[in-house]
């Protein structure tokens, strides 16, 4: 066991506390009425912990709103408990004070939508607040620090959580709710083939158009990340550009599972694809799990076919030499 809190120790975050997060406990804690030493203690050590986390955010460059968390209600402040950071984007992250010991406190009161907690140790002789690990949830009582994950499967867990948000949710395709830049087959390929392999039983199919550069010898980045949404195609580039259809269809199989099957066609009127370009199936812990590619110049489609649990993460990538475009699905 001590190995493991040695691990935790080792992998954790040391931050300076700064003179800004000291005046703000200080301020927040000398709340009027208040004699209750314990409560000002409480709320000392939350508003160094929330401080501590929203720092390391901003230096992750992750988006965070201090006047939306529970911790910058006054009310909340006095009659709760409260400890959190709302990040801007995916919600609430508790952030528990540790001040010594192998244990981290967790109350009853917090919310069940939090999104995980994160253990710091505050030390105020060395004025350090130490972020040890996190929890995706943890129940109200003692928390051994040596349960907690590290840091840096905070960060993971966190992009989790954002690919989870900007993803296509294919579930919203089979009551007819669709993504902007999904359209019917027919808009994207035009003349429409007359004998589509794409089509089985009552699949819901839908069609993207995927932009590729058509002079590749200056690499250019199209990959679409969960921040953007967008290719990202430099300027004159999108003019110049071929391009491809991604094709996803979906048929539910049982209440749990639907049956996935995914394609890239020729667009713009072009005969086969591009030699070489390549489709991948990436699974949600970011594993290349299946792959086609078009190997020969008559090659009309590529295609990947899968059956996926509902609410299962998983990417599709269509890749050409340096341009990789990346579309996120949940199931």
């Amino acid at each position: 066991m001590n190995g493991n809190l040695d691990n935790i120790r080792q992998s954790s975050i040391p931050l300076p506390i700064t003179a800004a997060a000291l005046r703000l406990a200080e301020k927040f804690s000398n709340i009027e009425g208040l004699i209750k030493i314990e409560k000002q203690e409480q709320v000392y050590f939350n508003t160094l912990a929330v401080c501590a986390v929203k720092d390391y955010m901003e230096m992750m460059d992750i988006p965070t709103d201090l006047n939306a968390s529970d911790s910058w209600n006054p009310a909340m402040r006095l009659y709760t408990d409260a400890a959190d950071l709302k990040l801007t984007q995916l919600g609430n992250l508790e952030c528990r004070p540790v001040k010594s010991g192998k244990f981290c406190d967790i109350p009853l009161e917090i919310p069940d939508d939090r999104i995980g907690l994160v253990a710091v140790e505050i030390d105020i002789m060395r004025q350090e607040a130490t972020l040890l690990g996190f929890m995706e949830t943890a129940s109200a009582g003692e928390l051994a620090i040596e349960k907690l994950q590290s840091v840096e499967k905070l960060l993971l867990h966190l992009d989790s959580l954002e690919r989870h948000k900007k993803a296509v949710q294919l579930s919203q395709w089979l009551h007819n709710i669709f993504e902007a830049g999904w359209q019917s087959v027919a808009e994207i390929l035009v003349p429409q083939e007359p004998s589509l392999a794409f089509r089985y039983g009552s699949a819901v199919v839908r069609a993207k158009r995927i932009y590729l550069t058509a002079d590749i010898s200056e690499p250019v980045s199209t990959t679409l990340n969960y921040f953007q949404g967008q290719p990202n195609l430099e300027k004159g580039v999108r003019e110049a550009a071929e391009s491809v259809a991604l094709l996803v269809a979906i048929a539910p199989t049982t209440d749990t599972e639907i049956n996935i099957k995914v394609q890239v066609h020729p667009a713009s009127g072009a005969d086969s694809l591009p030699l070489n370009l390549t489709l991948k199936l990436i699974d949600g812990e970011g594993t290349t799990v299946m792959e086609a590619c078009a190997v020969k110049k008559d090659n009309g489609c590529i295609t990947l076919e899968f059956a996926a649990d509902r609410g299962e993460c998983f990417s599709v990538v269509v890749k050409l030499k340096e341009i990789c475009i990346t579309e996120n699905f949940v199931a």
